[in-house]
């Protein structure tokens, strides 16, 4: 990667923080020429970060406040990511998790130095270039679980349907293959094409400085890889109709990334991810240029082999398996919580019947009775006291000899409570209670 300002994005997550460092940069004029004549192995080797040192004050100071809105940026990331995960009540230790930010210095955050310039280029340059093979990776992911998807689909039909499905998946495959010779890229037939049918001129007049001059769109005396990829439309509109059932759109942008790291590899001499004008007439001028090899599209090349689809299908099922047991837990929390809230409604319905009970005792004003107390002593309710004595007369007619049982007349047999009252020496009769317990016995036996 060439350091220099550029208007596409990169794919990086901290792609405007580097074009704007380049872009405040490339207004110093001491460092705008320093820059064009270093070469990218003296760039990645820190040479070009030293001059940092020689540019002006207010470069240098916008560059201070840059890195402290990045700074801030990555901090409110990390706090956004904290609460996603629920952790708001645990302390962010932010100078910790800043040193995965290796593009720049998080120990010393307010000021921009050599040492930021010096990670921000290494960083950019290895990050771009694993950029490609994460793309890869993806796209690989994509294909496999498009296959998938259609094996699980065939599960799911009889016999006559899935041979008719197959049969349609196979004719598909044929008529997408089914398309004109696509060119090798970066040859000169290749680029033949593009200059007589994007450029409209006369391919016996091909030039290939003058072809360069045409599509290098912003003029800087590069071939970005955005601009090369820009060259391989018209090859690429052979084989991919976005109208077309069997055309995937996401396979033409693969097949696209292709190209333009086939060209980079054949023409890039010096590693910057750019092609220059002189790399690109070097080019021009090769066997490979002139009389190059066939070129394989993408289905004549599958993207990931039979064993790769093995493992990520046992991958799937062990996903599936791991979220079927989540889900089962889950189910289980939410019946213990069903249940706790049945509970808890149970014993809200509960209290409201109590209360409901107290507020009609209430609103019927009836009290509990007072105790009855005969010289100090409570006197026991007269129920109560009958039911005692019946005992006791029990028990005594138990002990009882036998004759004297036999000549106990039925009236001493049977006597009247009263009158065991009265031999025992207690009230019979609430009027024979002392004054002012009377009416306290009378109102209790009142009590329904």
């Amino acid at each position: 990667m060439r350091f220099r300002s550029n208007n596409k994005d990169t794919g990086l997550h901290y792609d405007r923080y580097l074009r704007e460092v380049i872009d405040f940069l490339e207004k110093d004029q001491h460092f705008r020429e320093k820059l064009h004549n270093t070469d990218m192995e003296d760039i990645k080797q820190g040479k070009l970060a030293k001059e940092l040192d020689f540019v002006s004050h207010h470069v240098r100071t916008k560059l201070d406040e840059l890195k402290r809105q990045e700074v801030n940026r990555l901090r409110t990331l990390i706090k956004a990511k904290q609460d996603i995960e629920g952790g708001n009540d645990i302390a962010v230790d932010h100078q910790a998790l800043l040193k995965q930010f290796e593009y720049l210095n998080h120990m010393n955050p307010h000021t921009f130095e050599v040492e930021d310039l010096d990670r921000l280029i290494k960083s950019a340059t290895k990050d771009l270039e694993n950029y490609d093979k994460e793309r890869h990776d993806e796209f690989k992911r994509y294909e496999m679980t498009k296959e998938h998807d259609r094996r699980e689909h065939l599960k799911t039909l009889n016999e006559n349907e899935r041979q008719k499905e197959e049969e349609h998946y196979q004719e598909l495959k044929k008529k997408h293959a089914d398309h004109p010779k696509v060119n090798h890229p970066g040859s000169q037939n290749q680029l033949k094409e593009v200059w007589e049918e994007a450029d409209g001129l006369d391919p016996e007049d091909f030039d290939p400085k003058t072809f360069f001059n045409l599509h290098d769109t912003n003029g800087d005396g590069f071939f970005d890889e955005q601009e090369l990829e820009a060259l391989f439309t018209k090859e690429l509109e052979k084989i991919y109709d976005p109208t077309n059932e069997e055309d995937d759109m996401v396979e033409m942008e693969e097949e696209r990334l292709r190209m333009r790291e086939h060209v980079m590899n054949e023409v890039d001499s010096n590693k910057d991810r750019l092609v220059s004008l002189d790399e690109f007439l070097v080019a021009t001028k090769k066997k490979e240029f002139l009389e190059p090899d066939s070129w394989e599209t993408l289905e004549q090349n599958q993207a990931y082999t039979d064993e790769e689809m093995r493992e990520f299908e046992e991958h799937l099922a062990q996903q599936e398996q791991d979220l079927h047991m989540k889900a089962v837990d889950l189910q289980k929390q939410r019946d213990e919580l069903e249940r706790q809230q049945d509970q808890l409604n149970a014993q809200k319905v509960e209290l409201q019947q109590a209360v409901d009970h107290m507020e009609r005792l209430k609103s019927q004003k009836v009290e509990p009775p007072p105790e009855v107390h005969v010289e100090g002593n409570a006197l026991p309710e007269i129920h109560a006291f009958d039911d005692q004595l019946h005992h006791e007369q029990k028990a005594q007619q138990a002990h009882q000899p036998e004759h004297q049982a036999a000549h106990d007349t039925p009236q001493e047999h049977h006597k009247p409570p009263n009158q065991i009252l009265a031999q025992q020496g207690l009230p019979q009769t609430h009027q024979d209670l002392p004054p002012g317990h009377q009416e306290a016995a009378q109102g209790r036996n009142n009590v329904p």
